[in-house]
């Protein structure tokens, strides 16, 4: 009898230690719009499947603007997926995250049926792996394009209108160099079997040809599973990057090209992945709860902008001069200050003359140029006003076809091992995900935006009262109450994780 109590006993421990065995498997579909080539760097939908006793977690990573709103996919993607999957394989659609990269790629019209391709595949081809948790650092390959300005506004780096003077800046906001980094090995080889970074960064350098591309992150992780070679999956996750540019976004001397800084960033990860130790350890959970985040309400704002750009008009002054009879004169006027309408040789004729024939036509040349100068500023300043006032409009429409009510909004928690990461479905900006990291009890703590649907943006409280200011805040639905309520359900998901 004592035999058989330990042969069950020993027999016991054995099937709690295989039932907690984390399992794994991987899988991913080219989802490239047909008919708009992406060359080298295709769109995938890549699927990570995780499974530990009873506990699956499915994250999915797609190299597309969005899910749902903007962009190639729409509603109801997010719901079908679900739907289709809780039918085959049985998945529970609340284990599913979906992050989009936020790439400005042009996806397969097909993409849902792809992805649940993706999903399915991983699921069959599950296998025993270990895990383990780091963090690489990169700090060359993006930038924050919000701009503090000298008179305690605040501005931003887009392509749709034109950067303030250098003179009005003052500084920059941060980055968040950190990539948080999953690594999964084979249990039986210890070959990398996938690789899960996360990091902030809006992937929207382009391609030379402007053409079709998965831009930064697409190369990034083509260039990781290169490097590591076999059947490696590498899937970016999307940070709080929704004040991160590239880094020389707006630059007008060289081609626009993702790959140098994604091969930059895949350097850094695969630097950080040789310092990553994977153990047979690794718990597994996921959590998904909906948070209600009242909407926002534009209308006083809209009013006070209108009124600005009124005023902005108004301050337009006339000139002489036009652009073909100012640009030869700024040109003059820089390389020579001291003669710049003629040889210098007549300006000391005339000044040895007592006459002030050159100095007076200078003078009002100078003169016409500031006032020419001025309103070009002015009307590089009514573009921003006028863009920005343009999106408070949308969502302020939407906030009166809602009638105010709150936003419903999913947030997701997943755990394998030591990596912990949470999420939120807008482009959150970078202060949140600093705090949400600094407040965190867990030392690998890390946040996805861009996850489970999509919102627009979301700034923090101080950047929401610029309203009109920046594209963060004004392609803005929540109001500035969100913050404190994600960090306050991020805090109780962390503590359960």
């Amino acid at each position: 009898m004592r035999l058989l109590a330990i042969f069950l006993a020993l027999t016991a421990i054995s099937l709690s230690s295989l039932a907690d065995e984390l399992l794994a498997g991987v899988a991913k579909v080219d989802i490239t719009h047909p008919k708009l080539s992406a060359g080298d760097n295709p769109l995938f939908a890549k699927a990570l499947v995780l499974k530990s006793g009873e506990t699956t977690a499915v994250l999915v990573t797609i190299d597309a603007v969005a899910i749902a709103e903007i962009g190639n996919i729409k509603d109801p993607f997010l719901a079908n997926v679900r739907a289709a999957l809780a039918k085959n394989p049985g998945i529970d659609p609340k284990s599913l995250i979906v992050n989009a990269s936020h790439c400005h790629g042009v996806v397969a019209p097909d993409v849902e049926a792809r992805t649940v391709r993706a999903v399915r595949e991983a699921f069959e081809n599950l296998v025993p792996v270990h895990a383990g948790t780091g963090a690489g650092l990169e700090n060359r390959v993006q930038e924050n394009r919000r701009l503090l300005l000298k008179n305690g506004k605040e501005s931003d780096v887009r392509h749709a209108y034109a950067l303030p003077p250098n003179d009005a800046v003052a500084a920059v906001g941060p980055v968040d160099p950190e990539i948080g980094i999953l690594k999964l090995d084979h249990a039986d080889t210890g070959e990398p079997f996938a690789i899960v970074y996360n990091f902030a960064c809006h992937p929207i350098q382009g391609a030379p040809s402007g053409g079709n591309t998965a831009d930064l992150s697409g190369f990034a992780s083509k260039a990781i599973e290169e490097s590591l070679g076999g059947d490696v999956v590498a899937l970016f996750v999307q940070g709080c990057g929704g004040d991160i540019n590239p880094a020389y976004y707006k630059d007008v001397n060289r081609p626009h090209d993702g790959r140098p800084l994604g091969n930059q960033l895949a350097l850094s990860v695969l630097k950080a992945l040789h310092e990553i130790e994977t153990k047979p350890e690794a718990k597994l959970k996921i959590v998904n709860e909906t948070l209600d985040v009242p909407r926002a309400d534009h209308s006083k704002r809209i009013g006070e902008m209108e009124t600005e750009i009124t005023d902005t008009l108004t301050k337009i002054s006339g000139t002489s001069l036009n652009l073909d009879t100012f640009l030869p004169l700024f040109v003059k006027y820089h390389l020579d200050p001291n003669s710049p309408s003629y040889s210098s040789h007549r300006y000391l004729q005339d000044e040895y003359l007592e006459n002030q024939d050159w100095k007076t036509l200078d003078a009002r040349n100078i003169n016409d140029m500031k006032k020419y100068v001025a309103n070009i500023r002015l009307l590089e300043e009514f573009t921003r006003q006028q863009v920005n006032l343009a999106l408070l409009n949308k969502h302020q429409k939407r906030f009166t076809e809602e009638k105010g009510k709150p936003v419903e909004t999913e947030v997701a928690g997943l755990r394998v091992g030591d990596f912990r990461m949470v999420t939120f479905p807008a482009e959150v900006t970078v202060e949140v995900g600093l705090n949400i990291k600094n407040k965190s009890p867990h030392k690998s703590t890390f946040v996805a935006g861009y996850t489970n649907g999509y919102l627009y943006y979301a700034p923090t409280k101080k950047q929401a009262q610029n309203r009109g200011g920046a594209q963060e805040d004004s392609d803005c639905m929540l109001a500035p109450e969100w913050q404190d309520l994600f960090e306050t359900k991020v805090a109780e998901i962390l503590k359960g994780l």
